[in-house]
Formats: C-alpha cells, structure tokens, sequence
C-alpha cells in the first residue's frame, strides 16, 4: 500500500497478513471505541479499542481476549461476526480499527455507516457467507498466527486452508481504494472544471 499524491490515503491492491478472529456477533461501535473516549484525539484513541471487553477495571490486558494474545500480534485482517459495527454512527470505529494495524475486515454482515466510513477511511470491508466467515475462524483459532491474503484486484481472499473465495465490491467504491482517494480527492480532480463554472457563474450573475 503506497500514499498517493494529493490524498491523505493509501493505495490499497493486496494484504497478505495475520488474520485475527473476532467471534462474536453484533458487536456495536460503542464496543469497538466506547463513547467517553470520543473526545480524545485520535492518536490517543488506539489503546482504547474494544476497551470494556479487553481489560480488566483496574486496566491490566484481560490475557485471554482474542486481541492481546501474542499470536496475532502484527495482524492487519480482522474476521469479524454478522451484523459487525452497527450501532450509533462514529467514525471513529474505523480509524481505531485502522490505528491499530487493520487494513481488511471481513464478516457476514456490517452496520451500514461503518462499512460506508472504511471506504472513506481506505479499509477494505468485505462480506463472505456465514459459513466460510465461521470455516475461516475454526483455521485461525487452530492455527493461531495464519495469515489470510487478500487481493483487490481480482477481488479474491485465499484462506490458511488455501481455498480461495471472491468477494463483491462496488467498482466505484473498488477504483477509489486502489488509487488511494477519497471523496475530497476526488473532486479535486476536477478541479478545472471547477474554477470554469465558478468564474462562469461570476460573471452570468455578477449582481449577486
């Protein structure tokens, strides 16, 4: 993933990374990035992610909770359960998510403003079917550390058992990921076109 030129993001074409298996379903964005920690800034956010279900009250690492196993330490794909991220609209349940590593999320289902928010953050989102999302998770709990590759190109995800399934991604939504834009970047390419109507609607209503 390499920064394009007048964008704040990343060109995305492949992953091939750690996968960490996130079970659970439903899980809301007030779990992902609990609400007393929105107003922090963002830099400060990250060892707040998933934070009422990763440590104990008095702050130690609860050792058990999938994210502080030193396994998966590194993982830049998050496998997630159906309906993951609904809830309240925040985006910052994408840019902790990302701040922490995480390139890919893949589940059955999201929450639509956070899967709308990864495009717009440069986050892969992706849907499989229920089953090969709980095949996927049976490999990483056995196989802690496997890696998962996905390339966008081709709009494929090969799993640790070396299946390879494609995923759907609007082309609109696709292209953007892969040159690194945004929606911002993507006006200002048409930034000619801008200023031409601006000093042409000037002149056509120059009372105003």
């Amino acid at each position: 993933m390499s920064k394009t030129q007048g964008s704040g993001l990343q060109a995305f074409t492949s992953v091939s990374a750690i996968a960490v298996p996130f079970a659970q379903a439903n899980v809301d964005t007030d779990q992902i990035i609990p609400a007393r920690f929105l107003s922090l800034p963002r830099e400060e956010m990250k060892p707040h992610l998933f934070r009422d279900v990763r440590y104990f009250e008095n702050g130690e690492p609860r050792p058990d909770f999938i994210l502080n196993r030193p396994e998966y330490r590194g993982a830049e794909i998050l496998v997630a359960g159906r309906n993951f991220a609904c809830g309240s609209s925040r985006e910052m349940a994408v840019t902790v998510i990302q701040d922490a590593g995480f390139k890919v999320v893949i589940a059955p289902s999201f929450g639509d403003i956070f899967y709308n928010n990864c495009f717009q953050n440069g986050v892969l989102p992706f849907t499989l079917p229920e089953t090969r999302v709980d095949e996927l998770m049976r490999f990483l709990l056995e196989l802690p550390g496997a890696k998962i590759d996905v390339d966008l190109a081709s709009q494929t995800v090969r799993g640790p058992d070396q299946k390879v399934d494609r995923f759907e991604i609007d082309s609109f939504r696709k292209d953007c990921l892969l040159t690194g834009r945004d929606d911002i970047s993507l006006t200002l390419t048409h930034d000619a076109e801008i200023a031409a109507f601006e000093k042409r609607h000037k002149a056509e209503v120059a009372w105003l």
